[in-house]
């Protein structure tokens, strides 16, 4: 039976919610992940020093008996964010500041609505050497949603790189050829997550028989030759700029198939697998690690994991869904199907 033993990976984009959906979520992510970079769109939002350590120690209160798992807290920027802000989050030890479009995505409301305005703050968070996570994608009414990231790019990414050129970016869950060209071809402060999704799925996986409300996801799944662009960009001569971010996001069964469902998907039950599948699929296996593993840690200053999980090429049926608490169930990604990977207890 073939195996495959890696450094433990860090999940660089993760959504785990608040009460009921953190306890029930948490545990999967634990089981895998040495640490997640936590997402601060909570209701209400995760804005000040305050809020995420309190939010760190509900997680850690949550967490399974004898887990190593830490949890990397961001901040979410708004219009209000100050460099003197930036600086006590520095201090606290909070790693990065998150930039939610205002209406881009779950949760968005409060999001920023010119980031020019912003550039003293991120003139800070450069020189505090925080990282700059960015949901990139324009919300103007005239930009179609699939071009929604590659208007980004052009409108507000280079730009603020031009302006702030020592900025540490991670573009998060990238989807389009576009997207990887520009991590491609900027410095090394700039590097990309990579969802399971985005690499193993395209928007026929949403369209075709019928709307598909579990592949929904923001920002949508692209066509597939955008998906072929992101397997070369990950196993490329440069994936050392693209690292392991799942965003997956917990939401309620009945949030998810109703008349305006909500975006996300629910992946770490079998993130790992996922990827690792992701990458069998090209013949680069041997890439998994670094990009699972290494990159992120790198990229953020951290120190490599130093557990090991072992994966085994053994196919795993996923549950259709899981308990989450107050009655409701969550679907995960490939609910009743296969895996081809499992990872050892």
């Amino acid at each position: 039976m073939q195996t495959l033993t890696i450094t433990q990976p860090d999940d660089m984009h993760l959504h785990l919610r608040d009460g009921d959906a953190l306890r029930a979520v948490l545990p999967f992510t634990a089981r895998q992940m040495g640490r997640a970079v936590i997402m601060p769109n909570l209701k209400p939002p995760v804005v000040s020093v305050a809020d995420a350590l309190a939010y760190k120690q509900r997680i850690i209160a949550v967490l399974p008996e004898g887990s190593t798992f830490e949890p990397l807290m961001t901040l979410y920027l708004t219009d209000k964010a100050t460099p003197e802000l930036v600086r006590e989050a520095k201090a606290a030890g909070i790693v990065a500041f998150k930039l939610y479009p205002a209406g881009a995505t779950t949760n968005s409301d409060s999001g920023v609505t010119d980031l020019f305005k912003l550039l003293p703050v991120l003139h800070e968070i450069a020189a505090q050497d925080m990282r700059f996570l960015v949901h990139g994608e324009v919300t103007d009414s005239d930009i179609d949603i699939f071009d929604r990231e590659a208007a980004f790019i052009e409108r507000v990414m280079k730009p603020v790189l031009a302006q702030v050129p020592n900025l540490k970016v991670v573009f998060e869950h990238i989807t389009t050829a576009e997207a990887a060209r520009l991590v491609l071809e900027a410095g090394d402060n700039v590097a990309a997550t990579v969802t399971p999704q985005h690499l193993l799925l395209n928007r026929n996986d949403l369209l075709v028989g019928g709307v598909h409300p579990h592949h929904y996801c923001l920002p949508v799944l692209k066509r597939e030759s955008h998906r072929q662009a992101l397997l070369e960009a990950v196993s490329g001569a440069q994936a050392h700029k693209f690292f392991l971010g799942t965003d997956s996001a917990p939401h309620p069964q009945h949030a998810k198939e109703n008349a305006c469902g909500c975006a996300g998907m629910f992946s770490a039950a079998t993130a790992i697998e996922l990827y690792a599948e992701a990458f069998e699929q090209i013949g680069a296996l041997d890439k998994l690690e670094a990009f699972a593993s290494k990159n992120g840690a790198r990229f953020y200053g951290l120190p490599e994991n130093t557990d090991t999980i072992t994966l085994v090429k053994q196919a795993q049926t996923v549950p259709n869904s899981f308990p989450i608490g107050s009655g409701g169930n969550l679907v995960p990604m490939r609910a009743g199907g296969c895996v081809a990977w499992t990872m050892q207890a």
